[in-house]
């Protein structure tokens, strides 16, 4: 079992380190080849992804925050991410698939 954490974002991964959060690998891009049955990925992925995390067997933790619009788009610290509910999330995601669209 492998705990990846996927963030380009150094706040993210200080605040991580700080909250004691335990990882073996840190990916800029998660590459679902990587992704076996029991492993587990934290990050904040687009949804398909995170579909795709829990289609391998693996479990998904977003990290969520509650972001107010005059921050999006800014690289946030570990304090501000803390003062910001930071936390992890658990999702279980699966994609609806209609077999015939029409």
């Amino acid at each position: 079992m492998t705990i990846f954490f996927v963030t380009r974002h150094p706040g993210a991964l200080a605040w991580a380190r700080e909250a004691g959060i335990h990882f073996d690998r840190v990916l800029e891009h998660l590459d679902p080849d990587l992704i076996a049955p029991g492993d587990v990925v934290i990050g904040s992925l687009p949804v398909h992804l995170a579909a795709t995390v829990c289609q391998h067997g693996a479990r998904y933790l977003h990290l969520s925050l509650d972001l107010p619009a005059t921050l999006r788009g800014q690289e946030l610290d570990a304090a501000t991410l803390r003062n910001l509910g930071a936390r992890l999330e658990e999702y279980f995601v699966i994609a609806i698939r209609e077999e015939d669209p029409q």
